[in-house]
């Protein structure tokens, strides 16, 4: 619970939690998916929305990923 409380707080993704919590991506994804479902619905359906959004914006946080990468070669070249 803690975790999910974490994620909804800060609206951080599934990695940034588990860096934060010392613990795996996929333990983290199984708690807040899974377990906490069986423990606390309502905080789980509140963590999904966040984790949804999340989901959604991946792949534009992974383009700008790659663009400051490339931008970052560029200017040290």
């Amino acid at each position: 619970m803690e975790i999910a409380r974490y994620i909804i707080d800060n609206n951080t993704t599934v990695r940034q939690a588990a860096k934060h919590f010392g613990i795996s991506k996929s333990t983290v994804h199984k708690d807040v998916t899974e377990r906490l479902v069986q423990i606390n619905p309502a905080l789980a359906a509140e963590t999904r929305k966040v984790l949804d959004v999340n989901k959604s914006e991946r792949h534009i946080r992974g383009g700008l990923a790659t663009k400051e990468k490339y931008l970052h070669q560029h200017q040290t070249a």
